[in-house]
C-alpha cells in the first residue's frame, strides 16, 4: 500500500513554481514527455475562468476600485490593495520575513504567479551585459555568452510574441517581433531631439509581450490580438498577453503530461545520501498542513528568488548541511535588484493640436548608454530609462460651488507631459543576503526568511547620474517645469531580485553551471532569477524563461544519456 501510494506521487520531473520560468519548464518538459509535476504554494488560477475582475469598468466596482478598510484586514502590503486585483492579494501571516534593513518583497502567491502581474517588458542582453563582471570586476564571469543563449531567445520570443521594434543596436540586440506600439508625437520628439543632441543614446519602442499580429503559434496556444484594453494586472481573458496561465501551462498540460498540485507549500528538496542525488521535493499542504513527498529523476527549482534560495537553504542533509549544493557557503548572497529610484517628469508647450486616443500597454525606451563600450564615470556599469509621453485632460479644483461643478464637467486639455524612471544595474555584494532564521519559524514550520539588502555607493552615484542626466536631457529638448528625484525607495522595490544561487565556471565561486545544474548535485536546476550573476539593465524575465527553456531540453537530453 505504502508503495504504490509513493509510486503515485512519483514521476520524471517536478517544477517548484508555476510562474514565468516555471511554465517555461513545464512546456519544455511536457513537450519532450516527460510526466511533470508543479508545485505552486498559492491557490489554482486557471485561464479566464478565475480572472473575476478582467475586463470591468469603473463604475462596477462598489468603490470605484477603492477597497475599505475592513477588507484590507490581514492583507499584506494592503495599502496597495485595489479591488480589481483583490484576488490575487496574500495573506499577511502567509510567509512572514524579518527584514534586516528595509526591503519590499512583492509576491505572486497563486499558480502562474508574476507572469500574471508582470510589466510584460522583454529586452535581450548583449554581450556587454554578460561580459560586465570580467571586464569591470565585480561579482564572477558569467560561463555563457549571448551566441549561447541567441536560439533560445528566439525559441521563446516567438512562442511568447513580443511586440517591439528592430532597432539594431549593439547594445541591444533585437528580439523577433511583431509590430510595436506607435510612439506618440511627444515620444517621437523626445526621440529626434536625442538624435540630435547625442550620438549614443536612443528612443525606441519598448518591446513587451504582447500579440498585436498573432502567429499560428500563439492561436494554437488559444490566445489572440491585444485589445489594449490596459487592464493586464486583473487577468486577460483574450490572452494578449504572456502568461503561464494563457500560454505554457494550458500547452503543457494538453500533451497529457501535464500534473499541476496548488496550495503546496515546498519545505526542501530531499537529498539521497547513498545515491547522492536529489530524489524529490518535500511540501506542506497549505490547507490540511499535512507534510507529503513525491518523488522524480530531475527537480526544476522556479519559486522566485527569494523563495527559491530559502528553499535550497532549507534543503539539508549531512552531505549538504548548509543546505543542498552550498558547499562554498555562498548560497543567498550576492543578492541584487534594479535601482528604481531615480524618477523624472516635465512638460511641453508643442503639439497642442494633438491628442492620444485610447491607452495601450507598451511604453517607450532609452538603452542604457553609460559605461557600455567603455568606462567612463565613477561608476560601475548603468541605467535604462523607461519614457512615457501623455497628454490627460483635467480641471481647476481651487475653486467651490458651481464653478467647481463646471470645472470637474468640462475639463479641458493640458499640455503635454513626458515621465521617466531608471533601471540602474546593482553590483552584487556579499553582505547583501537572504538567510533563515534559527528562532523563527512561519506557520507551516519552517524557518523565516531574513532579508539584509541595502544600497551601496554605487547606487547612489547611480542615482545622481541619472538626475543630472535627465535634467540636461529634458532642457536640451526644450521641455519646462523639469522635476527630478531620487525617492530612496528601498531594494525590492523594481520586483526584480537577482542572484543568491549564481552561475558560474568555478564551484568555489558559483552555485550553477553553464547549464544551471547545481555543481554538487546535477540533477537540481536553478532557472529563476535565482540563477543570475549579475543584473543588466534591461528586464529580467526574458532572461528568465530563455535560460529555463536551454536547461530544461539539456536535462532531457541528459537523461536520456542517463546521466542524470
Amino acid at each position: 500500500m505504502l508503495q504504490d501510494s509513493k509510486e503515485k506521487r512519483t514521476y520524471d520531473a517536478i517544477v517548484i513554481g508555476s510562474g514565468a520560468s516555471g511554465g517555461w519548464a513545464a512546456k519544455e518538459l511536457c513537450d519532450h514527455g516527460l510526466k511533470t509535476l508543479v508545485l505552486d504554494r498559492g491557490k489554482m488560477v486557471r485561464h479566464v475562468e478565475d480572472y473575476p475582475s478582467a475586463s470591468k469598468a469603473p463604475w462596477e466596482f462598489e468603490f470605484r476600485g477603492v477597497v475599505p478598510l475592513e477588507k484590507r484586514s490581514g492583507l499584506a502590503a494592503s495599502r496597495w490593495v485595489r479591488e480589481e486585483t483583490l484576488h490575487w492579494a496574500m495573506a499577511e501571516d502567509e510567509q512572514p520575513i524579518i527584514e534586516e534593513k528595509p526591503f519590499r518583497w512583492f509576491r505572486g502567491y497563486h499558480v502562474g504567479g508574476k507572469s500574471l502581474l508582470w510589466a510584460r517588458a522583454t529586452q535581450r542582453w548583449s554581450d556587454y551585459d554578460f561580459e560586465g563582471p570580467a571586464r569591470d570586476g565585480f561579482a564572477v564571469d558569467w560561463p555563457i555568452r549571448y551566441k549561447d543563449l541567441e536560439p533560445w531567445f528566439n525559441h521563446v520570443e516567438s512562442f511568447a510574441g513580443i511586440a517591439g521594434s528592430r532597432d539594431g543596436l549593439a547594445e541591444l540586440p533585437d528580439s523577433i517581433v511583431m509590430p510595436g506600439f506607435e510612439l506618440s508625437c511627444i515620444e517621437n520628439y523626445y526621440k529626434e531631439q536625442l538624435s540630435k543632441n547625442y550620438n549614443n543614446r536612443y528612443l525606441i519602442q519598448g518591446r513587451c509581450a504582447h500579440l498585436t499580429d498573432p502567429q499560428e503559434i500563439h492561436l494554437k496556444q488559444g490566445r489572440y490580438k491585444c485589445q489594449n484594453q490596459n487592464m493586464c494586472n486583473r487577468g486577460c481573458v483574450y490572452g494578449g498577453y504572456f502568461s503561464a496561465n494563457s500560454s505554457t501551462l494550458p500547452w503543457a498540460e494538453k500533451t497529457g503530461n501535464l500534473t499541476v498540485r496548488p496550495d503546496a507549500v515546498v519545505e526542501s528538496i530531499i537529498y539521497d545520501e547513498e545515491k547522492g542525488r536529489a530524489t524529490g521535493v518535500r511540501i506542506i499542504d497549505r490547507n490540511t498542513k499535512e507534510s507529503m513527498e513525491f518523488y522524480s529523476k530531475i527537480i526544476f527549482v522556479n519559486a522566485s528568488t527569494i523563495a527559491s534560495n530559502a528553499i535550497l537553504l532549507n534543503s539539508k542533509s549531512s552531505r549538504f548541511p548548509n543546505g543542498i549544493g552550498n558547499d562554498n557557503g555562498l548560497m543567498g548572497k550576492f543578492l541584487a535588484c534594479h535601482n528604481y529610484r531615480g524618477k523624472g517628469s516635465a512638460t511641453f508647450e508643442g503639439f497642442l493640436d494633438k491628442i492620444t486616443e485610447g491607452k495601450h500597454a507598451g511604453h517607450a525606451y532609452v538603452p542604457r548608454f553609460r559605461n557600455v563600450f567603455r568606462q567612463e564615470t565613477d561608476f560601475l556599469r548603468g541605467y535604462s530609462i523607461g519614457m512615457a509621453g501623455n497628454r490627460g485632460l483635467g480641471s481647476d479644483t481651487n475653486v467651490i460651488g458651481h464653478q467647481l461643478r463646471d470645472n470637474l464637467l468640462n475639463q479641458k486639455y493640458g499640455n503635454w507631459h513626458m515621465s521617466a524612471w531608471m533601471q540602474g544595474e546593482t553590483i552584487p555584494i556579499e553582505s547583501n543576503h537572504i538567510r533563515l532564521s534559527t528562532e523563527q519559524k512561519d506557520k507551516y514550520g519552517t524557518p523565516q526568511i531574513i532579508l539584509s539588502v541595502e544600497w551601496t555607493e554605487n547606487d547612489d552615484k547611480m542615482t545622481a547620474d541619472f538626475l543630472q542626466q535627465q535634467t540636461e536631457m529634458f532642457e536640451k529638448a526644450g521641455f519646462t517645469n523639469i522635476k527630478v528625484e531620487d525617492t530612496k525607495a528601498p531594494p525590492g522595490s523594481d520586483i526584480h531580485e537577482m542572484g543568491g544561487v549564481r552561475m558560474g565556471r568555478d564551484p568555489k565561486t558559483s552555485l550553477l553551471n553553464e547549464w544551471n545544474q547545481l555543481h554538487a548535485c546535477k540533477n537540481v536546476f536553478v532557472t529563476d532569477g535565482a540563477c543570475m550573476t549579475s543584473t543588466s539593465t534591461q528586464n529580467p524575465t526574458l532572461m528568465f524563461m530563455t535560460l529555463t527553456a536551454r536547461a530544461a531540453n539539456y536535462a532531457v537530453d541528459e537523461l536520456n544519456r542517463r546521466n542524470l
